[in-house]
């Protein structure tokens, strides 16, 4: 049996990987809280009886559960002050790692924004952000709301002085490849930008520019992460966001950044039903650039290749039969 101790450290590093990947900005104490008196609810009413938001917080509870054998249990046999316990220890694993990364990025975007074999000009500290944000000709235009022109004197005018409000479902230009939005295939790119820090923050502490390697490190291989989730590309896209802002401490009162907005919007989007499709594109297109050995695995088998005949000669001979399938 763990000691309090082993349980508790469990309980953080558990946070720090669930916030990274599954759900970042929440009141985990709330979540477990109105989890357990949800499903009591539940006995008696579906959960399509809930609101959009309750359903989405759910959804979080559930894999919270699926995620940490044994929970349910604990939260469901513990006292109120238990799960509370249970809920700030998790909270604090995931503010903790969300402390990490934000001074990590702080320093690390100035290495992968600057022109190649130049200086940024003028200068950006390191270790403070007031020049930053609409501040600097660079990163305003990579903070840029995509659809609008950087380079238009008077855009550029009314995003410095505030009078042009950014909102956080604004999404800057720097979350397209290449940085570039097409208004006529809005998908065309997006999410697909080398400063999204993936690898910098999942694998190994390396440049976002080094080759992907075959086997995985830091923090996906401390928890078994093999693939690229919805929730860690909109981490990822949060933390870059704010590391490019003027802003010095990441909050989600900030209404200035808006963070907690930005990384609802992206969610939005990507667990959408009708953007699925697209969704599992990215998905992939992530996994080939962060997990390639675990994609190969996942990838859309070439037609008319030899390997899908093969499956197809199986498929209609098992469906002949009426053997049950095997999904592969």
């Amino acid at each position: 049996m763990l000691s309090e101790n082993s349980s508790s450290d469990l309980l953080v590093s558990h946070g720090r990987h669930f916030g990274r990947t599954v759900f970042a900005l929440c009141n985990y104490p709330s979540l477990l809280t109105n989890g357990i008196l949800r499903l009591e609810q539940m006995e008696n009413t579906s959960l399509e009886d809930f609101s959009a938001e309750e359903r989405r917080e759910h959804r979080v509870f559930e894999q919270l559960l699926d995620s940490y054998p044994g929970l349910l249990e604990r939260l469901t046999n513990g006292s109120e002050e238990e799960i509370l316990h249970v809920g700030e220890l998790i909270g604090k694993g995931a503010a903790g790692a969300r402390g990490d990364d934000t001074k990590m990025l702080k320093s690390a975007v100035l290495d992968w924004i600057a022109p190649k074999g130049e200086a940024i000009q003028p200068p950006l500290h390191r270790n403070s952000k007031i020049d930053r944000g609409f501040n600097h000709e660079l990163t305003g235009s990579l903070l840029c709301p995509a659809g609008l022109d950087w380079n238009n004197s008077q855009t550029k005018e009314h995003l410095r002085s505030g009078e042009l409000l950014v909102c956080g479902d604004q999404w800057p230009v720097f979350l397209y490849a290449h940085h570039i939005y097409d208004a006529e295939d809005l998908w065309c790119g997006l999410l697909q930008s080398r400063l999204l820090a993936y690898k910098h923050i999942f694998t190994s502490l390396s440049s976002v520019d080094r080759e992907p390697k075959a086997t995985r490190s830091g923090n996906a291989r401390l928890h078994g992460m093999n693939s690229a989730t919805i929730a860690s590309i909109a981490y990822v896209a949060t933390q870059v966001r704010f590391a490019l802002t003027s802003s010095s401490v990441f909050s989600r009162a900030d209404t200035t950044t808006d963070s907690e907005t930005f990384y609802h919007s992206l969610l939005d989007l990507l667990e959408d039903p009708d953007e699925s499709k697209e969704v599992d594109e990215l998905l992939m297109w992530w996994n080939c650039q962060v997990f390639p050995a675990s994609s190969a695995a996942k990838r859309n088998i070439t037609a008319n290749s030899a390997l899908s005949k093969i499956r197809q000669k199986c498929l209609a001979l098992k469906q002949t039969l009426n053997l049950p399938m095997v999904s592969t």
